[in-house]
């Protein structure tokens, strides 16, 4: 069973085994050292960090343990996704375009610093968070801790990077098609998508597929942040539309196990330790087949009409070269293929409601593949933007996106490469819990991975 990181940094600080001052300058240091190579973060709160750690310090001293019950994060160090706002660190968006956002913090940024959380960087991301990798203008590519030449995944690369190699506690992400769950599978560890309006997504997006979302390296401390996280805000129209369901189900859950096109030898056979730990857990599992056809093209459309509504043309010689390839096809985008790919995503959602009618959990490989080259976009067959395939490569991602139903990726084992393999789980829309819940139940079954060899990180 992995350790809970938010509760062991709780315990030390309650305990005087530190003071959040020593804690921060730690992680600064840590990232100082590793995060050259690595290039999880864009930029590092620094002095900021310190005095917020200065003034932790202080509620400790006056108010003991009881100022955990209304900051439960108190001194926690905590980094936030390039795509979300902040108020103190500047917010590129993995672009040198300008942001012309103001300088606030999104809702859930300003929920994790009133849980007492201290924010030490901005992780990277591709731009706008466009792929599934996290290349980008704005720095180096994010390598995944695992392996320094294989991509950490994207878009929240940095933000499952940084976690892995424990240059924070906890991350937070988006997802619009597998952003947090991607990086999350290559990197090893957990990430969570809430169900479509469970945490408020402030500016809201128009194509209504980006959830926000933690990283973490338990399943404990995802469901503590998703808590601290979610609730309605008046910014995000859809925010508070779902809420997680309170009724408790016994054993054993209905869970229905697929297995999508194009998942190698190495994934499959990894991928049977958390089969084996369903069972172990007393649940019903019966395969299934892939009960719809895949909704790629729907969602490249939807995608693309968006990136470009987004990008005015005279910013095109600023933008990632490879993005603007899915700009130029958003611009081809008419109104009835928009409305065709809408009712794409209905029937998805239909015949996805069916399916959970006969199953409590879904559950698979969250990426079919091994993670691939840091300079790539994706697998060799999906390397040129001008194919369109940029998101191809993750079939049991996107179409979940589509149906706003939560799903969680959590590390199951690693290939014979060395190389981590995420276990998806699914739940119907509002059931946040149960999945969260199940995702544990296989945590504890499963010996935790390794830390990734830290040498190989160091600038």
């Amino acid at each position: 069973m992995r350790r809970s990181a938010i509760e062991d940094i709780r315990g030390l600080l309650r305990d005087g085994g530190s003071s959040v001052v020593d804690l921060i300058q730690r992680t600064l240091a840590d990232i100082a050292e590793q995060d050259a190579t690595l290039g999880a973060f864009v930029s590092v709160a620094g002095e900021g960090a310190l005095r917020e750690a200065e003034a932790a310090d202080g509620q400790i001293r006056r108010r003991g343990d009881a100022v955990w019950a209304e900051h439960p994060l108190l001194g926690v160090p905590v980094s936030v996704k390039d795509l979300i706002q902040t108020r103190d660190l500047p917010t590129a968006r993995g672009s040198i375009l300008e942001n012309r956002r103001p300088p606030v913090d999104a809702p859930a940024v300003a929920r994790l610093r009133a849980a007492g959380a201290i924010v030490i960087g901005k992780t990277a991301t591709s731009e706008y968070g466009w792929s599934a990798t996290t290349i980008s203008r704005v720095g180096p590519p994010t390598r995944n801790p695992w392996d320094p030449e294989r991509s950490a995944g994207g878009s929240s690369g940095g933000a499952a990077a940084a976690v892995t190699a424990g240059l924070c506690a906890a991350s937070l992400g988006t997802d619009g098609a597998g952003s947090i769950r991607i990086p999350a599978a290559f990197c090893g560890v957990v990430g969570f998508k809430p169900s479509f309006g469970r945490v408020p997504y402030v500016p809201p997006c128009a194509d209504r597929l980006a959830h926000v979302g933690p990283l973490a390296a338990s399943v404990g401390d995802v469901a503590e942040l998703t808590a601290i996280l979610a609730g309605p805000h008046r910014d995000d129209p859809d925010s508070g539309v779902t809420s997680a369901e309170q009724v408790v189900r016994s054993a054993p859950l209905r869970i229905g196990w697929l297995e999508f096109p194009g998942t190698s030898a190495e994934v499959r056979a990894t991928c049977v330790q958390a089969h084996t730990a369903l069972a172990a857990a007393g649940h019903q599992i019966e395969p299934v087949e892939v009960p719809f056809a895949d909704p790629y093209a729907a969602l490249v459309d939807l995608l693309a009409a968006a990136e470009a509504a987004g990008t005015p043309p005279e910013s095109e010689p600023w933008c990632d070269p490879a993005r603007l390839a899915v700009v130029r096809h958003g611009r081809t985008v008419s109104g009835e293929t928009v409305m065709r790919a809408e009712q794409v995503r209905l029937t998805l959602r239909a015949r996805l409601r069916r399916l959970m009618d006969r199953y409590d959990v879904l559950a698979m490989a969250t990426i079919p593949i091994e993670p691939f080259h840091v300079d790539a976009i994706g697998p060799e067959w999906a390397e040129d933007p001008s194919d369109l395939l940029w998101l191809a490569w993750s079939p049991a991602t996107y179409p979940f996106n589509m149906t706003g139903q939560p799903a969680i990726s959590i590390p199951v084992g690693r290939t014979p490469a060395g190389l981590p393999v995420g276990l998806q789980l699914v739940g119907s829309v509002g059931e946040d819990h149960l999945v969260l819940a199940t995702a544990r139940q296989v945590e504890e079954q499963l010996d935790p991975l390794p830390a990734p060899p830290r040498g190989a990180m160091k600038g």
